[in-house]
């Protein structure tokens, strides 16, 4: 197998309008960390398959219809996911999907490209290796203050390995065992450590997780870092403040883990003859609608923005930031929760699932509750990513629905979505 990595930035002018919160106070206005499209492409001799992440809030399906039709001409199956920085250019997230805006489209366009390109001209012959190992201090259910701290992490190891003459190539003599060529991380966690109040662009936690696992790595060895299902969980819970000390502390604390779980012996995920296959498959996802919603999400108090505006003064009166955090997003909820009553017909999305080597992958639109992408269990390695292809926004488990939070009041699915877009997950893996 023949693996490359590529990059390609991706400028934001000041003045841009922002992407992730609504109680933004301006547009962009300043750098903190730039932003980029990272991309990874494996080639076993007659299949390519490419994963590129993009440091914005979303991808829509006109984005991703399009970037994908590009690469079909450089003969390359292509999965364009969101890192879902909140602290990037508004690119069309809207519950449910809506159009990626000028220019927008194609600048995101001409970057994944460029991404793509340069990776697969830098493919070499790799392996890979899979490590999966708990995370603490980090990510946790962001609805639930009392929840555990601890959230999966997956990270796949790609190792320069011998050519068709025995050679190993670009040994890298800075490494510990000199062929460590790059690593993939998977982080179920919302990257969202700065404020809304922030105008500064970021790549946020995901950055920061590449710049900690960088400078640990050394420069001759790629990163790229992947948000998983991420949907209820973020770092509300565990972040002590909202600046760019507090992204890096919690970083070091994910690249520290990182490399913990490198010492470990690892599951191969694919050798030199290892093969790659891929399918997809469209669902039509029935639409909540408010006339049908009282028996799943509570609708007295709950549903009142007046009472819920009470509750918030209450919970800033106490002084205690949890509290003060969970009544907003009540209220933000209720106030961006759109008509459904007026949606026609069902949201449609596309399920992606491939296996390189021994590896499974799913891509999942939108923003999947982190148990969706723990019921997806098909033996061997697995890595589940969110925000792929698509995005029709929030996708809680069933069980959620029985709660007035932020992620089910702004849902446009219907209770079971999202174990429906799992089941078809498994069951596209077992087909392969």
């Amino acid at each position: 197998m023949r693996v490359g990595h590529g990059s390609a930035n991706l400028p934001v002018p000041d003045g841009t309008p922002m992407g992730g919160y609504l109680d933004r106070p301006g547009p962009s206005a300043g750098l903190l960390d730039p932003l980029s499209v990272n991309a990874i492409t494996w080639f076993d001799g007659e299949r390519r398959f490419a994963l590129a992440i993009a440091d914005v809030i979303c991808v829509n399906e006109d984005l991703a219809h399009r970037v994908r039709s590009d690469a079909r001409s450089l003969g390359c199956e292509l999965w364009l996911a969101a890192s879902h920085t909140h602290s990037g250019p508004e690119t069309g997230c809207v519950p449910g999907g809506g159009p990626t805006p000028a220019p927008w489209l194609d600048r995101l366009t001409e970057a994944v490209a460029a991404a793509i390109q340069q990776a697969i001209e830098c493919e070499r012959p790799c392996d890979g290796e899979a490590h999966h190992g708990e995370l603490h201090g980090v990510g946790a259910d962001r609805s639930r203050p009392s929840a555990p701290a601890v959230v999966p992490l997956t990270v796949i190891a790609v190792r320069h390995s011998a050519d068709e003459e025995g050679q190993l190539t670009d040994r890298n003599a800075a490494n510990e065992d000199g062929q460590l060529a790059g690593v993939l991380v998977v982080l179920p966690v919302h990257p969202t450590v700065l404020p809304a109040a922030s105008r500064l662009v970021s790549a946020d936690l995901v950055g920061a997780v590449r710049r900690a696992l960088s400078a640990r790595l050394g420069p001759d060895v790629w990163t790229l870092v992947a948000t998983g299902a991420a949907g209820d969980i973020s770092t509300r819970h565990t972040r002590r403040g909202q600046d760019a000390a507090e992204l890096d502390r919690l970083a070091a604390i994910v690249a520290d883990r990182c490399l913990e779980l490198l010492r470990e012996p690892p599951t191969r995920a694919w050798s030199a003859d290892s093969e790659i296959t891929w399918a997809a498959r469209r669902l039509e996802l029935a639409p909540v609608r408010l006339d049908e919603s009282r028996d799943s999400v509570p609708v007295d108090r709950a549903m009142d923005p007046a009472a819920l505006a009470a509750d918030l003064r209450a919970a800033e009166a106490s002084g205690d930031p949890v509290a003060v955090r969970l009544a907003r997003s009540r209220l933000e909820g209720v106030q961006a929760r759109p008509d459904r009553s007026g949606r026609e017909g069902p949201i449609g999305v596309r399920v992606h699932a491939a296996r390189l080597g021994e590896l499974s992958v799913v891509g999942l639109p939108g923003e999947p509750f982190l148990a969706v992408a723990e019921s997806i269990v098909p033996g061997g390695p697995v890595m589940v990513l969110g925000y792929v292809n698509g995005y029709p926004g929030y996708l809680p488990t069933a069980e959620a629905y029985e709660r007035a939070e932020y992620e089910v009041l702004v849902s446009q699915v219907a209770p079971g979505s999202a174990e429906a877009l799992a089941g078809v997950a498994r069951q596209l893996l077992e087909d392969m």
